[in-house]
């Protein structure tokens, strides 16, 4: 499953930092499936939805960080357990309980992210 930041969340950006995929963005920015990694031309979001890689994104949330769902690997295939939730003072970074995804598709969403 994908991490999420609860509204707990007390935007000290500790977090951000520590993603290896550059999947944590500060609260009311835009996101780009192309920040912080190798992705050019389409890419394909979980729900089968292709979008250009420089494509700018609303963002997840306005108030607090946030994490973009199709980008978080829960840190599988860089570290033993995810960055965000382990350096989190507040413990807001949380696995989300609507997204729940085998280490095979983890994986899989690394190599797609990190060509």
């Amino acid at each position: 499953m994908a991490i999420i930041i609860t509204e707990e969340c007390i935007n000290c950006g500790a977090c951000e930092p520590e993603c290896p995929n550059n999947a944590i963005y500060e609260g009311g920015i835009e996101w780009k499936i192309s920040d912080g990694n190798t992705v050019q031309g389409n890419y394909t979001l979980q729900n089968g939805k292709q979008i250009d890689a420089y494509q700018s994104n609303p963002p997840i949330s306005n108030d607090y960080y946030f994490i973009v769902p199709d980008k978080c690997t829960e840190c599988v295939g860089f570290h033993e357990e995810p960055q965000c939730a382990a350096v989190c003072p507040v413990d807001c970074c949380v696995p989300d309980p609507d997204r729940r995804e085998s280490q095979e598709v983890l994986l899989s969403r690394k190599d797609a992210l990190h060509l």
